[in-house]
C-alpha cells in the first residue's frame, strides 16, 4: 500500500512541477505541498463533526453510540 501512496505522490509532484504557473520556486513548493489539501479537508470535516456534536446534542449522542459500537466491534475481532 505504501508503494501505491508513494506513486500517487510522485505523479502529483511531477504534474505540479509542469502544470502550475509560476517561477521555479513556486512550482517546487506547490509540488511538494500538494498532499496538504486533502489533509486539510479531513481536518476541516472532523472539526465540523465535533462542532455539530456539541451544537446538536442528539447528533452527539448518536455519534457517541456509533463510535462506541465501532470501537467495540473492532476490539472484539
Amino acid at each position: 500500500m505504501w508503494v501505491w501512496i508513494a506513486e500517487v505522490y510522485i505523479v502529483g509532484a511531477v504534474i505540479g512541477l509542469f502544470a502550475t504557473d509560476g517561477g521555479p520556486w513556486t512550482r517546487i513548493g506547490l509540488a511538494l505541498a500538494w498532499p496538504l489539501g486533502p489533509l486539510a479537508f479531513v481536518f476541516t470535516v472532523a472539526g465540523l463533526i465535533v462542532a455539530a456534536a456539541i451544537a446538536f446534542p442528539l447528533f452527539g449522542i448518536l455519534l457517541a453510540v456509533v463510535l462506541g459500537g465501532a470501537w467495540w466491534a473492532l476490539r472484539n475481532l
